[in-house]
Order: C-alpha cells, then sequence, then structure tokens
C-alpha cells in the first residue's frame, strides 16, 4: 500500500521518483502490484497484450484517478490498460512499464562534457521500445523536483507523463507510446524554490512551432537523400585558402516576400528555387545565412536563439532546409551559417532559469548577463553548457552538410570585461580579464570541426587586437580558420565618407589595414551591421551628388576585391541598394528597373566576382604577403593607390583613384616590363561610369618610377578603381 502522502504528491505531480510507486512492481513470481494515475479516468481494466482479455480490474484508490491492484502477469510487459471516461474507452500502454534504455557511456561522456553526438539521445527521438513505437524524452534538469512531458496528446496537463529521474547525472527520460511525428510538446517543470515554472521548449529540438508559438515539435528521423555527394568528397579534399571565396550575406526574411503587402515570408524550396540561380549568376561562392537556430522575435534577426538545434520553422521543415543546401551544393556554392554560442535570451521558454536555478547560465549576473543586449551568458566552465554548445557547432555539419560557421561576437566571450565598467566583473582564477572557460571551448569547438571536417570554414567575428585568432590551436591561436577584419571595414568606410577633397588627409586610413594584413587570415566583410541602426546604406555613406555616390561606391568596391583577404557582401549591396536594411520588408528589387546606375553596380559586383575567381593573382595567396606588393601607398596628394596581387607567374596591378579628377598620364613603378592589359574599370560605361580608360592596356617603358627601372602612363578615371594584368608579350 502506499501512503497518503504519497498519494497526495502523485495527485499534485511533486513526487521526484515517480517509478518507484507507478507502474509493475513484482512482489513475488509471477505477481505484480500494478498502479497508475490517469487523471478523470472512472475504471481502469487490466488486459493481456496479445489476446486483449480482461485479466484484472484495478481499484481506484484516489478520486482524482488513481488506481491499484494486484496482478498476476506472465511477464511485465505482457498486458495493457483498457481505460474508461463515461461512455469513451481506450486501450493504452502503461508508460511506467517502460525500462530506462538511457545507454551509460552517453550518460558518462555528457557528465564529462566529451560527447559529440548528443543530438542522438537527447531530446525527443521517435523509436520503437519493447516492441512499441512512440517517442523517448530525455532532458537535463538537475535541480527540478519534478518534470513532465506536455503537449497536445494530454492536453498540456503535467500530471499525465512524469519522467524518470536519473539523479546522478540530473537527466529525466520518459517514452511515451502512441506519440509520434508532428507531435508538439514542451516541458513541465516543478522547481525546488519557485514552483511551476513557465512551460519549457526542449534545449535539444530538432524542430518547433511557427513563431510566435513556442513549442518544440517532435520529427521523426530524416530519411532525406542527399545528391551533394560530388560536392562533398571534392571539399573534403581540398581548402578555402587559396581559393576566391566571396559570400553573399543573406537574411532570409527580408531578401525577398511575397503577398500584396509584402508580409509573406518565402520557403527554403523558394530560396533553393530563386536564390540560387541569383547568387550563382552573380558570382558569390557562398551563402552565409544570418542565424538559422529557432527565434522568438523576429528583430532580433536570429541573434538571440531559443532552439539552437532547429533550424527555424519560419521557411519551413528541417528536411526542406536540408533539400535547399543541397541544392546550393550542387549548384557549387557554399552554405555557412551565423553561430551565437555568445548569449541566449531571456524568453521563459528558452533556456534561462531552465529548471528553476541558473543551469545554461552563471548565477551571479557579472558572469552571467550582458548588458548590452539584456541576454544570459553560458556557463562554459560546466562541462554539460560546453557540451551543449560543442555539440551542436558539429550538429550543423552533420545533419545539414553545412560548410562553416561564422561565430557571432567572439569578443563578447573573449573578454570577462566586456562592455562592464570596474567593479561590474569577476576576473578569473589568475586576476585577469580573459575568459578562460570561453577559450577553452572555442579553441574545442574548432579542433573538432576540423578534425572532422578538414576543410571547413570556421569564421570568427572578432573586433579586437586578440592574437593569433585564425592560428591553429597547436601554435598557440583560438583556432578559427579566418576572422573578420573589422579593422579595415571601419577605417576604409571612415575614409570613403570623406569628401574627396579632405581624404589626402586620411590617406593612411586606407593603407593602414595592410600593416596587419597578414596576421590573421582574414574575411573583409561589408555585412548587415553596416546598413542598420541609423548607419544608412553603403550607398548613403558615400558623399557627392548622385553621380559621385554611385563613382565612389564603385571604385570602392573595386579596392575592395583588390584588396587582399575573402571577400564579404551584404544582400542589396551587390545593387547600391538606396535605403537602411529593414528586416521586416523585402529588398528594393525595383531600383534595378529605375536606372542604369543600380544596374551597373550589380553589374560590376558581378565582374568583381568573376575576375576574383578566373585570375589566381586575385585569389590565391590573399592570407600571404608574397601575394602583394605596394606600388605607391603614399599618393595622398591625388588620393591614389597602388599595389600589386601576385601569385606565381601572375600579376595584376591595381590602381585606384578616391577623387573626382580625371588623371591622364598618371606614371607608376611595376615590378616587370610586358604589357599590362585593363582587366577591369569601374569607370566603365555599363557600370554606369564616364568611359575613361586606357583602351585595352599600356605597354612599359623604362622611365624609372618608384623605385622600379619599369613604368606604365596611364590614364586615372575620376573616382574609379583600374585592374591591369601583365602579360609577357
Amino acid at each position: 500500500m502506499i501512503s497518503a502522502a504519497e498519494l497526495d504528491s502523485i495527485v499534485h505531480a511533486y513526487h521526484g521518483n515517480i517509478f518507484a510507486i507507478l507502474g509493475p512492481h513484482q512482489m513475488h513470481s509471477g505477481h505484480y502490484a500494478v498502479r497508475t494515475f490517469l487523471p478523470d479516468a472512472d475504471s481502469v481494466m487490466v488486459i493481456d497484450r496479445a489476446t486483449q482479455a480482461p485479466i484484472t480490474a484495478l481499484n481506484k484508490i484516489h478520486p482524482s484517478g488513481v488506481f491499484e491492484a494486484q496482478v498476476s502477469l506472465s511477464s511485465r510487459d505482457g498486458y495493457q490498460f483498457e481505460v474508461h471516461y463515461g461512455h469513451d474507452t481506450m486501450i493504452i500502454e502503461d508508460i511506467y512499464r517502460f525500462p530506462s534504455v538511457l545507454n551509460p557511456t552517453d550518460v558518462y561522456l555528457f557528465g564529462e562534457g566529451t560527447h559529440e553526438k548528443l543530438y542522438q539521445w537527447l531530446g525527443a527521438h521517435v523509436r520503437e521500445v519493447e516492441g512499441v513505437q512512440g517517442t523517448l524524452f530525455t532532458v537535463w534538469a538537475p535541480n527540478a523536483k519534478r518534470v513532465s512531458v506536455v503537449g497536445e496528446f494530454n492536453f498540456w496537463d503535467g500530471r499525465h507523463h512524469v519522467m524518470r529521474h536519473h539523479a546522478a547525472s540530473g537527466l529525466w527520460e520518459l517514452f511515451i507510446p502512441g506519440v509520434n511525428d508532428q507531435a508538439l510538446y514542451k516541458y513541465e517543470i516543478l522547481s525546488r524554490s519557485h514552483g511551476v515554472l513557465p512551460l519549457k521548449a526542449d534545449p535539444m529540438g530538432v524542430s518547433a512551432q511557427r513563431p510566435p508559438e513556442t513549442a518544440s515539435r517532435v520529427i521523426a528521423p530524416s530519411n532525406y537523400a542527399w545528391k551533394d555527394e560530388h560536392w562533398m568528397s571534392r571539399k573534403a579534399e581540398q581548402g578555402y585558402r587559396d581559393e576566391a571565396v566571396s559570400i553573399y550575406e543573406v537574411h532570409l526574411g527580408s531578401w525577398k516576400r511575397r503577398g500584396s503587402n509584402g508580409e509573406k515570408f518565402l520557403t527554403y524550396i523558394d530560396f533553393a528555387d530563386e536564390l540560387i540561380p541569383y547568387v550563382k549568376s552573380m558570382g558569390f561562392t557562398h551563402i552565409q545565412l544570418m542565424p538559422i537556430s529557432e527565434f522568438p522575435f523576429d528583430g532580433s534577426w536570429g541573434y538571440q536563439p531559443v532552439g539552437l538545434y532547429a533550424p527555424t520553422s519560419r521557411f519551413g521543415t528541417p528536411d526542406e532546409f536540408r533539400a535547399f543546401i543541397d541544392r546550393c551544393h550542387q549548384n557549387d556554392i557554399g552554405i555557412l551559417i551565423d553561430w551565437v554560442p555568445g548569449h541566449f535570451p531571456s524568453d521563459g521558454h528558452g533556456l534561462a532559469f531552465f529548471d528553476g536555478s541558473p543551469l545554461y547560465e552563471h548565477a551571479d549576473p557579472r558572469q552571467g548577463f550582458h548588458p548590452d543586449w539584456n541576454t544570459y551568458i553560458y556557463n562554459y566552465g560546466r562541462c554539460e553548457v560546453a557540451n551543449f554548445l560543442y555539440s551542436n557547432a558539429l550538429y550543423w555539419f552533420d545533419e545539414f552538410h553545412i560548410d562553416g560557421l561564422r561565430v557571432d561576437a567572439v569578443a563578447s566571450m573573449l573578454y570577462l570585461d566586456y562592455s562592464r565598467e570596474n567593479g561590474e566583473w569577476i576576473p578569473n582564477a589568475n586576476g585577469g580579464r580573459e575568459n578562460l572557460d570561453a577559450i577553452a571551448l572555442l579553441k574545442r569547438v574548432n579542433q573538432k570541426v576540423y578534425e572532422h571536417y578538414p576543410n571547413a570554414l570556421m569564421i570568427a567575428e572578432e573586433s579586437t587586437a586578440w592574437p593569433g585568432v585564425s592560428h591553429p590551436v597547436y601554435a598557440g591561436g583560438l583556432g578559427f580558420g579566418y576572422k573578420w577584419n573589422m579593422g579595415w571595414m571601419n577605417d576604409s568606410l571612415r575614409y570613403m565618407a570623406n569628401d574627396p577633397i579632405h581624404r589626402r588627409y586620411h590617406h593612411h586610413d586606407m593603407t593602414f589595414s595592410l600593416l596587419y594584413a597578414f596576421n590573421e587570415n582574414f574575411i573583409l566583410p561589408l555585412s548587415h551591421d553596416e546598413v542598420v541602426h541609423g548607419k544608412g546604406s553603403l550607398l548613403d555613406k558615400m558623399p557627392g551628388d548622385a553621380w559621385q555616390k554611385f563613382a565612389n561606391l564603385r571604385a570602392y568596391y573595386g579596392f575592395m576585391w583588390g584588396h587582399p583577404g575573402k571577400k564579404l557582401l551584404f544582400m542589396g549591396c551587390e545593387f547600391a541598394q538606396g535605403k537602411e536594411w529593414d528586416h521586416d520588408h523585402s529588398l528594393d528589387w525595383h531600383l534595378l528597373d529605375d536606372n542604369h546606375w543600380h544596374p551597373g553596380v550589380k553589374q560590376l559586383v558581378q565582374d568583381l566576382n568573376n575576375l576574383y575567381r578566373r585570375v589566381p593573382a586575385m585569389h590565391y595567396d590573399d592570407c600571404e604577403a608574397r601575394g602583394f606588393e605596394w606600388l605607391d601607398a603614399d599618393d595622398s596628394g591625388a588620393s591614389v593607390f597602388a599595389f600589386a596581387r601576385k601569385a606565381h607567374n601572375d600579376i595584376v596591378v591595381v590602381v585606384s583613384n578616391m577623387t573626382p579628377v580625371l588623371r591622364e598620364g598618371y606614371c607608376l613603378g611595376v615590378p616587370r616590363a610586358g604589357f599590362y592589359q585593363e582587366l577591369m574599370n569601374t569607370d566603365a560605361k555599363i557600370y554606369g561610369g564616364s568611359d575613361k580608360g586606357n583602351a585595352g592596356g599600356v605597354q612599359t617603358n623604362t622611365i624609372k618610377a618608384h623605385g622600379r627601372e619599369q613604368s606604365i602612363c596611364i590614364t586615372l578615371p575620376p573616382l574609379a578603381t583600374v585592374f591591369f594584368e601583365w602579360q609577357s608579350k
């Protein structure tokens, strides 16, 4: 018999070890005490599983629906319940008769923080247990008093499906028969000190309801048939360091929209049909998606994720996301996604105070709260939390064939005093400001990704002078493959914002980046961050009248594509979007129909990408000093920059004139004698320029210039960048 206190704890759902009471409990051979709690049931009959014949009626020992009886069974699993609710009858399984199926090795590795595939067993998994089809739920909530699975299948009532507690590991587990693909669910958690918490989405959920709804969704194992074998095998054999990498950054919610008022998102399948051909035609090598992990608020752009393992349902299902990536690869386009391990939001259904305690975050706000973003900071030093993040990085490669991660806000992870005043942060064990746990996590993530995917693109958005961000861990670095060159971006945009008459006084804003250009493997980013929050569009940043604005932007793009480093351009910038980016609206595609200037910029970016990919000197030694040579870095009076890009026997001379002055007969020392063919001129008529140039190219002469024996005398168009390729004859 069970006590009145135990009955009360079952009925009011605060018993912490429900499997010790409910289910079958062997008394002696063939005889079991069977107990169940079925709220609102009138009667329960134990029936034979094979024959459906009645065995024993259970006695109702509590009016709320607790039933009990001694039952003779041939085996522990040889029965079901026939349950009567008024005139309705249901045959169900006894959920408390199923054994734990947790693998001790999985549990051990999770506790140690070294499990590489948490997503294969934590979360919700459709499977068969003892011949019965259903879903196994497993969640980590060590400080909870009770955890229940709630969903449509039990009227969101936490009394029905209380989970088995594994106290040593803090895991809770329950197999629920009959719950299958597409079922919505959450966890109801009774905390030890704060009562029943707001219903929680599954931290390991692989799909979710369409926001603003917040439930997780059960997804059956994917049987998606990938068709990207050629891409995957080729990428397994070669890396990106000596290749052209030109990235198109996309916010899927606002690239294009449907509906009379632009209120409808495109789907992953729509993007496969429309975005991929566009990106391919423009010559970009990769698409970088702003965060794709599920997030509750459109205005966060995905940077406040609540479902790190779930591709957002705004645009479709996980398999439809797979199909989009597959189509990218079939069209020789790589996929990068923004990854946000630096913080998470305070939404009630998310990770914040998940089990009534600061589980994923630090308890002390000086360590666990971001003042800038009003978000929580992961406790990177907790093994299970680090494992949650580390496994998630691998998950996107394993399950979705992505080609790389751009890790958001790395600087905020590296420094304990990030955006904090004195007294608002806690030093590390050595008294310093470095976040040693975050550093260890980043190193480990990079090591493991490169161990499994040697040619992945691991990219850090890191805005400080932290040394060795893109150096291997064994050499003392953080282990990233690439780092965004935020210094180049800030310096060059500041320079371009000056009226050309004043640029001579800011000349070395454009040359300073070459002092450190080869200390890291850099990507030159013109990202979404440069066209939001009142900063205006890139076109808005350019001075002068309309003609000069477009000419400035074209010259700047030419300088960028000539400068060492991989390239990144935010959507809309490729056709000179006229207004600041708005995540609630489509890009202004109509601008391509208005005049020749916007189509001209679009054509220029397309041609720059093709030049960058086609000519080895433009990309081969992007990350090596041997691939770059200043020809003239000091002509501030004319605001001219001239340099050579080199690879093997290939030389390209890049010259930018950042004033609206036509300069004819401009003499420049060059590395070799021969003919310098004009490859591209951003002032060409096709781009909307004045069409001043060099009639196909120029021959060297023996006039010494800039410390070189040979020189060329060229026409420099106003506000333009010109590319010349050396020919031996």
